[in-house]
């Protein structure tokens, strides 16, 4: 039987990826799904472990050749996508994939898959504990942080399309609701 998807999408700094980390502890049969990104990597990050880094021609080639589940250009000369061949990669060994993606990629995934996916969208207490997140990297400038809370204002406003909202702003609950959440999720039996 094939995998299904779990998706966490969140505004930068909401703290998805620390949520998916845990997750991929805790024995669910998850596989993370590797995006694909036209951005250089950050001194801590490595290739096709945290993304398949790629040139911004290689990544348009890929989306002319139609090799990408969902893509968007996030920031101006800056894509994510996800490839095809990623996710039915990890399907296909019979694991489940988690997600960690921006919340228009997470809602396309979604309408993609239907019910085999859960889409969960991770939101901060509020902006300004967001805003603090982002200074506490210490991994852009200024600029770039103004840039992401714009983003996340907006983003904040499709958490309703999502089939479960987790609020973070108590990361050991936060942790605990993930797990239930998927723990439901992955024990309804697939409707063929």
């Amino acid at each position: 039987m094939k995998g299904k998807l779990v998706i966490f999408s969140a505004p930068s700094g909401a703290g998805k990826t620390t949520i998916v980390k845990h997750l991929l502890q805790k024995g669910f049969n998850l596989e993370f799904s590797i995006s694909a990104t036209s951005r250089e990597a950050r001194h801590t990050e490595t290739q096709g472990k945290d993304y398949y880094f790629l040139s911004g021609e290689a990544f348009m080639a890929k989306v002319e050749n139609d090799e990408f589940l969902e893509w968007e250009e996030v920031y101006k000369g800056t894509s994510y996508g996800t490839l095809k061949s990623e996710v039915e990669r990890i399907r296909n060994k019979g694991n489940n994939v988690i997600f960690d993606v921006d919340v228009v990629g997470g809602l396309n995934i979604k309408k993609y898959y239907g019910d085999e996916a859960l889409a969960v969208f991770v939101q901060p207490p509020s902006v300004e504990e967001l805003r603090r997140r982002l200074q506490g990297r210490e991994t852009e400038t200024e600029e770039k942080i103004q840039m992401r809370i714009a983003k996340a204002e907006h983003e904040l406003s499709f958490a309703p399309e999502f089939d479960v909202v987790i609020t973070n702003d108590n990361l050991e609950v936060a942790f605990a609701e993930a797990e239930k959440i998927i723990a439901d999720f992955l024990d309804q039996t697939n409707i063929q």
